[in-house]
């Protein structure tokens, strides 16, 4: 696995976050998203799913996630 949290996370303003807490907490749950997704995507692919289809499954499933933020 290769795929590191980005360098710096960018806030709604555009400046990157510097809190250390968020920093962490934002760097922990990459870490979590990615372990939960890899292990998603190797079940699939042992069960006999098309590996390129299989990553069009994931990305339109983060592309279709909630924004805590719309209707606000």
């Amino acid at each position: 696995m290769s795929a590191a949290p980005p360098a710096t996370w960018p806030g709604t303003d555009g400046k990157p976050l510097s809190c250390r807490e968020k920093l962490k907490v934002l760097a922990e749950n990459h870490a979590e998203a990615r372990q939960a997704l890899q292990d998603v995507f190797e079940d699939a692919l042992l069960m006999g799913v098309d590996e390129a289809a299989m990553r069009r499954i994931l990305t339109d499933m983060v592309a279709g996630l909630d924004s805590p933020r719309r209707g606000a």
